[in-house]
């Protein structure tokens, strides 16, 4: 019985030292995860800062030279970036009297030349006042430093994930190069696409264009791309437009439009339609004849009328036919025509016939608006 009772007092022992350090670990990770988040204490960065400002102030003092008086803007700048606006001015309070001593104690020690001049001071109050400024906007913003980078680096890679075209059935090629103005990581063009059907044989493709360029369409283009994904195989092919004109009315955005084409293409039989919001004509060179012809449909700009009608184009890819879908950036300049940019990309992509476009995409943007400061995007499938 006494040996029962010490295995039993053993085995609560140890399961009590197991929970205790399975509730520190928890809790050192959770602390760990809330501070890269930003939304655990920042105590700790506050008081190493806070330690950091007289170890400089003393080495100004001892060894001016090395160690002149403008050293305390390092602590003013980890602090912009590390602490929040309340713990930033109890910073600045800090780093301000070190200063006054500084004067003190140099004057003190007639010290010639002084190294504390107005122009020290002043180095040291624009940092403070920069970074009281980027502290104040993180904490409006609700996104820190440390995730921030990392949330932007999220929305990107999801982005181009979403706008991956999906794998199709042996005889079919398709790729597709998209461009940011001003060589940028957000763009107001995106795509969408997903194999719908039975069986997956129709491939659908939404190419759409926001209004606007860059960073200034993209936050329209990151929530429109989440939307139009969703109703991109939900709905019919006849009703996804007019289901994403009706989501851009309810927005009320003041620049609230955007063109749009959508490809839905039959993967067994290559007969295809394309519908279009005011989007520019889609080219398809015929395998036959050698000559490109413009692929137009008719339909208003996505988000101005209410009651839109999209009317489609009908078409088919036969073997070595090749379909080519572009946003305005790619074509459009001022004082050109539209014919003739059309007509440029067209000649530059008979140089890809013998080789099957393999790669064309890229080539063609390069090629055709490599300099422009437009967003860009180019759409490419082709039977091979």
């Amino acid at each position: 019985m006494a040996r029962r009772s010490e295995k039993r007092h053993r085995s609560a022992r140890g399961d009590r030292a197991h929970k205790a350090v399975h509730r520190l670990r928890t809790t050192v990770r959770r602390v760990a995860v809330d501070w890269f988040r930003g939304s655990g204490s920042d105590w700790p960065a506050l008081a190493a800062l806070l330690l950091l400002v007289p170890l400089l102030a003393g080495a100004t003092v001892a060894w001016p030279e090395w160690c002149p008086p403008e050293s305390l803007v390092l602590p003013l700048v980890a602090g912009g970036l590390l602490l929040r606006p309340a713990s930033l001015l109890g910073l600045y309070a800090v780093v301000a009297t070190a200063l006054v001593l500084e004067t003190a104690l140099i004057e003190t020690d007639r010290r010639t030349p002084d190294p504390v001049t107005p122009g020290s001071i002043l180095v040291v109050a624009a940092v403070a006042l920069t970074g009281l400024l980027i502290a104040q906007f993180r904490s409006r913003v609700g996104v820190p430093w440390r995730r921030g980078g990392t949330m932007l680096f999220d929305l990107r890679e999801r982005i181009r994930t979403q706008s991956a075209l999906p794998a199709l059935p042996d005889g079919w090629h398709r790729e597709m190069s998209l461009r940011p103005a001003g060589g940028q990581s957000f763009s107001g063009d995106f795509v969408v696409a997903a194999r719908t059907g039975p069986g997956r044989r129709v491939l659908e493709v939404v190419l759409a264009d926001v209004s606007g360029k860059g960073m200034d369409a993209a936050s329209r283009s990151l929530l429109l791309s989440g939307a139009f994904g969703g109703l991109l195989g939900s709905l019919p092919p006849h009703a996804f437009l007019p289901a994403a004109n009706g989501y851009l009315l309810r927005q009320s955005w003041d620049e609230g439009f955007a063109t749009a084409v959508h490809l839905v293409l039959d993967l067994e039989s290559g007969d295809y339609e394309l519908l279009s919001a005011g989007h520019l004509p889609g080219v398809q060179l015929s395998a036959g004849t050698g000559r490109w012809q413009e692929i137009a449909a008719e339909g208003p700009l996505l988000g101005v009328w209410d009651e839109a009608e999209f009317h489609p184009a009908k078409g088919t890819l036969r073997p070595g036919d090749v379909l080519m879908l572009f946003t305005d950036g790619l074509v459009e300049r001022p004082g050109r025509d539209l014919t003739e940019g059309i007509d440029r990309l067209t000649g530059e992509a008979d140089r890809y016939v013998a080789t099957g476009f393999k790669g064309a995409a890229w080539h063609l943007v390069e090629a055709v608006a490599r300099d422009v400061n437009d967003d860009r995007a180019l759409l490419l499938i082709s039977r091979e």
